[in-house]
């Protein structure tokens, strides 16, 4: 007679999740990923319609248990009107990294953020687009245990 045995596959999983918080004044134009200096994702368009996509999926897949960093690196187009019409001619870029821990066994969940950071009145505009990281470990289908606080770069 013979049983049948789930194995559980070995292993570690993560998702990144893109989510655009930038105000009006930035049109995002392309945006990289890369994990461990591999890219998994690149995306342009100067038509400016990466904006109707505020929040998706990068990466969702297995990874090898261990360190990894995630480089993110995110284009913006200024969107100038009124004192800011200057704007309209430049880009802005925004690069960051982040290091993290995935476990054997556990998914992990990275939302990569592109925001606004500092004061629209007394931060430089060239000085405002910036990359949040929120780290996320999923134990199991109903418990989500904050592992890290958001870390901005």
């Amino acid at each position: 007679q013979e049983t049948a045995r789930q194995v559980r596959a070995a292993g570690a999983r993560a998702t990144i999740i893109h989510r655009h918080e930038m105000g009006a004044m930035y049109t995002p134009v392309k945006y990289t990923y890369a994990l461990d200096d591999a890219e998994i994702y690149s995306k342009a368009d100067e038509s400016g319609k990466l904006v109707d996509q505020k929040e998706f999926e990068v990466f969702n897949g297995s990874i090898t248990p261990g360190n990894h960093t995630l480089s993110v690196q995110m284009v913006y187009q200024g969107n100038g009107f009124g004192v800011f019409s200057y704007l309209k001619g430049y880009k802005f870029i925004a690069k960051s990294s982040h290091t993290f821990t995935a476990t054997e066994g556990k998914q992990i969940q990275l939302k990569v953020i592109g925001v606004e950071k500092g004061n629209p009145i007394t931060t430089d505009p060239k000085d405002r687009p910036s990359i949040d990281f929120r780290e996320n470990v999923v134990t199991d289908k109903d418990s989500v245990k904050t592992d890290a606080t958001p870390a901005k770069k």
